[in-house]
């Protein structure tokens, strides 16, 4: 990657059909900037922030200035990652779970980008908004769906825009079918498919020294994830992480922007994979501690979606099973669809095209990826070379400091945070009932009707 980040010209795209760029996005992409420098207090100093840390030192406008974690470890691995690059040490507050408050009443300090457990998002953000201070949040779902409205009504209230920061929307080759969805080469969209199938048994037993080592007891002597994330299998049953899954297929059906999420129904199977983990495992065996923990999460819980213009949504979340990673993408429209089945390299999937492709035939896509790559990663495919995730983790960095620094909207908003947020709770009260049906709530309070699609709309942010 490159530290240099100077604006080149707005190159306005004309074949994008049912997605021509309005009067208010065209001043959206030319605005310029406003502030010369972001400053960033960071609010979790672990594995995830680390890789935001990178990405905001490799920038001379983006300062980070303090972190906030209660644990000695992390603030100290994040500390090292700041000092690769030869900047100043930031100011710490480590002294428990609330010391991040002290960051928040800092005067130097623009924007916090927030990477704690999933419990504290929500809390946290509402304490930035709070403070003056303009959040970025990772991912997850809500643990209670008030909470969702309690973020946006405290966005609304302090008039602190909140960015979520789903990097999997910026993924290449699923810019790259957003961009074959509004050159309308897939027709009109029916059906997507998402979420997040990930084999994270050994995380979720991790002692930080080896990949797997179900040797650590639950509750106990675990590091990083482990310490927080695997209560979560305890205690809950639901869509669990839904943002990955989500995320880009709600751009691409512009949830929230001409379109809604409104009602879902999950189910859940039987609970097994943990448990034949830990007892199959060199380290565990019957008599583990871990082997009698009840886990109360399915390991495959699958919820279905509906959209207030017609589509439908499925999302599998699947992390306790032996599974090579995939997020099982799937877009289909009256004109053909595309499934991503790997990894999620350039070339990865199948296609096909009713007025293209051969009678009842799939096509490897990859020349499809290249014809159609979207024009942020044209621009700034090298830079984004070595950043986290396949590159993806500079493009959510990047939107999130360029739309501080030009005070224009984020691409992905607290209504989007909640929208998706809301998932997890909903999700586990319908399993909780059998699968009965829930409403989505409208968090946007009628105002998807009238908002613009913004997301990657041009090829600088």
């Amino acid at each position: 990657m490159t530290s240099s980040f100077n604006r080149r010209h707005f190159i306005k795209t004309t074949t994008f059909t049912g997605a021509a760029l309005t009067l208010s996005q065209q001043i959206r992409a030319f605005a310029p900037a406003k502030k010369e420098k972001v400053r960033i207090g960071i609010i979790g100093s672990g594995f995830r922030s680390q890789e935001h840390i990178g990405n905001f030192c490799q920038r001379p406008d983006v300062e980070v200035v303090a972190l906030a974690d209660p644990q000695e470890r992390s603030i100290n691995e994040a500390i090292a990652e700041i000092k690769k690059f030869n900047r100043p040490e930031p100011a710490v507050y480590k002294n428990g779970d609330y010391d991040y408050r002290n960051l928040l009443k800092r005067d130097d300090i623009d924007a916090v980008v927030i990477c704690s457990p999933w419990e504290w998002h929500s809390l946290q953000a509402i304490d930035a908004m709070n403070a003056g201070k303009i959040p970025g949040v990772e991912v997850c779902g809500a643990v209670r769906l008030q909470e969702c409205w309690d973020v946006v009504n405290t966005s609304e209230k302090t008039k602190i825009p909140l960015m979520m920061m789903e990097n999997v929307c910026y993924r290449r080759d699923i810019m790259a079918v957003l961009n074959m969805v509004r050159k309308g080469l897939f027709g009109e969209l029916l059906h997507a498919q998402g979420g997040y199938e990930h084999d994270l048994r050994g995380v979720l037993f991790n002692d930080g020294k080896t990949a797997y080592d179900s040797g650590v007891e639950f509750g106990k002597n675990a590091y990083s994830e482990a310490q927080w994330r695997t209560g979560h299998y305890v205690k809950r049953n639901g869509e669990l992480y839904p943002t990955h899954g989500l995320g880009p297929v709600a751009v691409m059906l512009d949830i929230n922007r001409g379109n809604l999420m409104t009602r879902l129904s999950s189910v859940a199977t039987k609970s097994k994979g943990l448990n034949r983990y830990i007892v199959k495992h060199p380290k565990g065996g019957e008599n583990h501690p871990n082997a009698k923990v009840k886990f109360k999460l399915g390991d495959i819980v699958t919820t279905q979606i509906q959209t207030i213009n017609g589509e439908t949504i499925v999302l599998t979340h699947d992390t306790s099973s032996p599974r090579p990673y995939n997020l099982g993408f799937r877009v289909q429209g009256t004109n053909g669809l595309w499934m991503d089945n790997h990894a999620g390299e350039l070339k990865a999937g199948l296609i096909h095209f009713e007025d293209r492709s051969k009678h009842h035939a799939w096509e490897n896509p990859e020349s499809y990826m290249k014809e159609h790559d979207h024009p942020l990663w044209v621009k700034y495919g090298k830079e984004a070379e070595g950043a986290g995730h396949g590159g993806m983790d500079f493009f959510v960095d990047h939107a999130f400091i360029e739309c501080i620094k030009r005070d224009v909207d984020f691409p992905l908003d607290v209504y989007d945070y909640a929208a998706w947020y809301s998932i997890t709770p909903l999700s586990e009260k319908s399993i909780a009932e059998g699968g009965q049906v829930q409403n989505i709530p409208d968090f946007t309070r009628g105002k998807w009707k009238n908002r613009k699609q913004i997301f990657a709309l041009n090829d600088d942010y």
